[in-house]
């Protein structure tokens, strides 16, 4: 019994087997019961066919029948009903045998052939676990259990996927640390010797690399919030062109430093969203601070709001570098890079994008990039719900 209980396949094939019994039980039980009345009414009906007087049918000893005329007759009709039920009874117990023979054969053959799909899911999922992230399952019709053999291998391929951008993930962050870490140990090796001379030159190099190693952690820590969502976000009624404005402002500098073009195009009528205030600046920040990074010396860069059914839009364009079209569905990865050497000269920790991307999709907005191709300039535009 504890055998059975711990075993589905047990479990399916004897509830086969015990739908099968109860049926031919009924069957045997109804058969018994209506035999007698059954006989009884053709019986009179044979007897009025052959003019055989009138069939005297009515109750026998006790609960029995007494079929026929009184007399010999009648007593041979009685026996001979007895004799039909008896052999009725040995063919119906022979039928039961045999079903029941037959049923064995078929509840095993078909619980098997259920259980196949499940033992094949249950082998594949024991070699995920071990780390075997490609295996699949075959596909064998559209019914339920191959409906979950599709969703089990959507599952593999997603932790396949989760297990590479593991991997990628721990390798770019071992190279983006590696870089400032080895600029600031050969400064040091280089005071050390006397090559390089104790100046604040020196000194400020390697508070930059520093720096930059500090950047990257704090890009770490925000992404790692972001993803999990352990962030908190403080929703409320905001003035999106003030956010714009106030971001346009502290990059101002930056923007004529570089001799860049920074042109919005504001409504003059606020445009109130649903949002974390902080958050969205530190979105602008980035999106428009990536335009700049990409955009040569006399280039532009253009913002502007946009009002679509529900929702703001706002669009960052820039005439910079552009992105080449196979390139677009990745460019919210982690540590993505269009032009890595670029971008490294640039101090780019390649997790921005990553963060905005987060963020809009947490206030239940959309981002996403264009482009013409390479040298064509790029558009980086989201929504927000509007208040």
């Amino acid at each position: 019994m504890k055998t059975i209980r711990s075993r589905f396949g047990f479990k399916l094939f004897l509830s086969y087997f015990v739908v099968i019994l109860v049926g031919m039980s009924v069957i045997g039980i109804i058969a018994n019961l209506a035999t007698p009345r059954a006989y009884e009414r053709h019986l009179a009906f044979m007897a009025q066919q052959i003019g055989d007087g009138e069939a005297n049918v009515g109750q026998g000893q006790g609960q029995g029948l007494g079929l026929g005329r009184q007399g010999q007759g009648g007593g041979m009709i009685v026996d001979f009903y007895e004799n039909f039920q008896k052999s009725f009874n040995e063919s119906l117990v022979v039928a039961v045998v045999a079903a029941s023979i037959v049923a064995l054969a078929v509840s095993f053959i078909f619980s098997r052939n259920i259980l196949e799909p499940v033992r094949v899911m249950r082998n594949a999922s024991q070699r995920i676990a071990e780390g075997h992230y490609d295996e699949r399952v075959e596909l064998r019709g559209k019914d339920e259990l191959n409906q979950l053999a599709g969703s089990f291998n959507q599952m593999a391929e997603q932790l396949e996927q989760v297990e590479t951008m593991r991997r990628r993930l721990i390798g770019d962050v071992a190279h983006e640390l590696r870089t400032p870490l080895t600029a600031i140990k050969g400064f040091a090796e280089a005071l050390t010797d006397g090559v390089l001379p104790a100046s604040a030159e020196t000194y400020l190099q390697i508070h930059t690399e520093a720096d930059r190693l500090s950047r990257l952690v704090d890009d770490l820590q925000e992404l790692s919030r972001v993803e999990s969502r352990a962030m908190q976000l403080k929703i409320h009624p905001a003035d999106l062109s003030a956010l714009i404005q106030t971001v346009l402002k502290r990059l101002q500098y930056q923007f004529d430093e570089k001799q860049v073009t920074l042109t919005p195009y504001l409504p003059h009528d606020p445009i109130f969203i649903l949002a974390d205030e902080d958050r969205i600046i530190q979105v602008l920040t980035n999106l428009i601070g990536n335009a700049l990074q990409y955009t040569p010396s006399s280039g532009t860069v253009t913002i502007s709001i946009a009002r679509d059914k529900n929702d703001a839009r706002v669009s960052v364009r820039d005439t910079g570098f552009g992105i080449p079209p196979n390139q677009l569905n990745h460019i919210f990865d982690r540590f993505y890079r269009v032009d890595k050497s670029r971008s490294r000269a640039h101090g780019g920790s390649g997790i921005g994008l990553t963060i905005a991307k987060h963020l809009i999709e947490a206030h239940g907005g959309k981002i996403w990039a264009e482009s013409a191709g390479e040298n064509k300039g790029s558009v980086f535009l989201f929504t927000l719900p509007l208040a």
